[in-house]
């Protein structure tokens, strides 16, 4: 069997060590190098061969993140297991949806590196325990319930999905730009939105819209 050539990017040298120390004997995979930011690790990744990225998402210039898509682009056939300490479950997220095949806390144990390894190579995404319970914790949004709109606030919340300024709706619905701001308002309150790209993110997981 052919071993996994794999490269290791995390911004601790010290880790990067660890890590080769403790999977240097693994008979499925060889540590071919290691990169402490993104920028290194996008110079070596353009001209030889990766099967396995051992990924941070904490790098000083480029997050793992981003660097997860950028991998993918170019070598879709790449594994991309994300060890982190992060434990935001959007970050989770953000990263399987951009291309990772595993996402493990740096506290895993060995069994669940290597556990994980071998589902991502059967084509499957892995998770260590820890993650699996904060993945399978309902959300915020999951636990208050669907909203509960106005068919006004419907309305508006479609015509803002269609980014269309307070302005334009107000004059569609012939009221007062006021009166759409005040709706506007109260659609953030029951989302617990930020911003109107949130409002829709919610509207959309709650098939509002």
């Amino acid at each position: 069997m052919n071993k996994l050539l794999t490269v290791i990017v995390d911004d601790h040298p010290i880790v990067i060590e660890g890590l080769k120390t403790l999977l240097r004997n693994e008979d499925n995979m060889e540590i071919i190098a290691g990169f402490s930011n993104g920028e290194q690790f996008l110079s070596y990744f353009g001209g030889n061969p990766i099967d396995l990225v051992l990924l941070d998402v904490t790098l000083p210039d480029i997050s793992g993140m981003d660097l997860c898509q950028l991998i993918k682009k170019e070598s879709p056939d790449t594994i991309i297991l994300i060890l982190s300490n992060h434990t935001e479950r959007s970050i989770i997220m953000q990263t399987i949806q951009n291309g990772a095949n595993g996402y493990l806390l740096k506290n895993s144990s060995l069994d669940e590196l290597r556990q994980c390894i071998a589902e991502a190579v059967k084509g499957n995404i892995c998770y260590s325990k820890e993650v699996m319970e904060i993945i399978s914790r309902p959300t915020k949004n999951q636990l208050r319930g669907i909203a509960q709109l106005t068919r006004r606030e419907k309305q508006i919340l479609s015509f803002l999905a269609e980014g269309k300024t307070s302005q334009a709706i107000a004059q569609e619905l012939f009221v007062s730009p006021l009166t759409v701001d005040t709706h506007r308002r109260n659609l953030m309150q029951k989302f617990e939105a930020r911003n109107v790209a949130e409002l829709i993110t919610a509207a959309h997981q709650q098939h509002l819209l």
